[in-house]
């Protein structure tokens, strides 16, 4: 027997073994990488914006550093516009996404959810000096124009609506700005939204005003890539661990979110997403 074919003999059950111990980690199921990156449209405070020194700040910030601290993840957050966000994720540029996005079925088709983390729901914002308009009724009645960000949940709420006239815009800041200077008569958007001004911008915050009831319960969650479910285990069960233990509340009071987005109840799932 020659020495190759003598070397042969001994290494071929060595790597057989190799590969049937290290198949399941590269299996269907995925691996769980030491550093995952997430993207976040950074442009609402106090959900998700870039603070005074450059970085990414805000109550998904504080979240998603904890989720990753519970999983025993390195995190890096990158900040992306609301257009790419989904297709970015998609394409396999980040491995999840946090930004108030709300669990939808369509979106599940594409994307895999984490439990949900808050609930909040559409509003109607008008100036401050508006009476009699409170509902979408009012206006579709009074045939008014109004304003939200496109590819948002209130973008297609309005689209829901045919008979309501709307107009579609980058950002929410841009419809609330066309409000102030009379060019909508109202906007829809996330309850959320509104603290954007409360917190940020109060000489903005004092010419609208919120009317009427929340329009839809909304769901946020974690999109994670959908090829890898062991990456959307982990996260999962770091996140239910925070909602069990108090830190996503103490996050939601430190960030003083209000009633404007509540905590869902254990086991509260979206009925329609």
């Amino acid at each position: 027997m020659s020495v190759f074919k003598r070397i042969s003999n001994l290494i071929m059950p060595l790597l057989l073994f190799l590969w049937w111990v290290l198949l399941p980690a590269c299996g269907p199921e995925g691996t769980v990488p030491e550093k995952i990156t997430v993207a976040t449209d950074a442009t609402m405070v106090p959900m998700s914006f870039m603070n005074d020194q450059g970085a990414i700040d805000g109550f998904d910030r504080a979240l998603m550093e904890a989720v990753a601290k519970e999983a025993g993840l390195e995190l890096e957050m990158v900040n992306v516009e609301w257009a790419g966000l989904l297709g970015g994720l998609i394409t396999g540029k980040y491995d999840a996404a946090i930004s108030s996005i709300t669990i939808l079925k369509e979106r599940r088709k594409k994307v895999a959810f984490s439990t949900p983390y808050l609930k909040s729901g559409l509003s109607i914002v008008v100036r401050k000096e508006t009476q009699g308009i409170s509902s979408l009724d009012d206006l579709m009645r009074k045939n008014k124009m109004v304003g939200a960000q496109r590819g948002t949940t209130a973008y297609f709420y309005l689209k829901d609506h045919p008979a309501i006239r709307s107009m579609g815009y980058e950002s929410h800041g841009h419809a609330v700005q066309d409000l102030i200077n009379g060019e909508l008569d109202a906007v829809v958007g996330e309850s959320t939204g509104t603290l954007y001004y409360k917190n940020k911008d109060k000489p903005v915050f004092a010419k609208i005003k919120m009317v009427g009831e929340i329009l839809t319960d909304e769901y946020y969650g974690i999109a994670i890539r959908k090829d890898n479910p062991a990456l959307v285990k982990a996260l999962d069960k770091a996140l239910q661990t925070l909602l069990a233990n108090g830190t996503v509340a103490k996050l939601h009071q430190q960030w003083d979110l209000g009633q404007a987005a509540v905590i869902p109840a254990p086991g509260e799932q979206p009925t329609s997403g």
